[in-house]
């Protein structure tokens, strides 16, 4: 089972600057960027449901981890008054923004709509 919890971590890459935040948001076709504190109860039930969803649905979605308390800038500029916070972007621009309480489904959902529009166009 810790095996597991490991393995579920890996994809998720922690973003250390503010500066790396910004490149990747304006570099990746498709990105998911979750913002949480390490003492947030809620930001760790959630975390490996994010995961798992975006490896079992939207594989070509990349995950990346911002800790606030170590990039505070992302707090201000992105308007992440509680955690956690879900931006996913596709071609640099923020299409869903999900706070505090969200359901996975839902967040689904709302990935699934843009995702399928922009990778099955390119694989047509």
């Amino acid at each position: 089972m810790l095996y597991r919890f490991l393995y579920i971590f890996k994809d998720m890459k922690e973003l250390g600057s503010y500066d790396e935040l910004i490149r990747l948001m304006q570099q990746e076709k498709a990105a998911l960027f979750y913002f949480s504190t390490p003492d947030c109860g809620v930001c760790k039930s959630i975390k490996p449901k994010v995961i798992s969803l975006v490896q079992e649905h939207f594989p070509l979605l990349k995950l990346y981890y911002i800790n606030t308390e170590a990039v505070p800038e992302a707090r201000g500029q992105f308007s992440v008054y509680s955690v956690p916070v879900v931006l996913v972007f596709f071609q640099g621009r923020e299409y869903i923004r999900e706070a505090r309480n969200f359901g996975i489904m839902e967040l689904g959902a709302k990935i699934d709509r843009y995702y399928s529009m922009m990778f099955e166009k390119a694989t047509q």
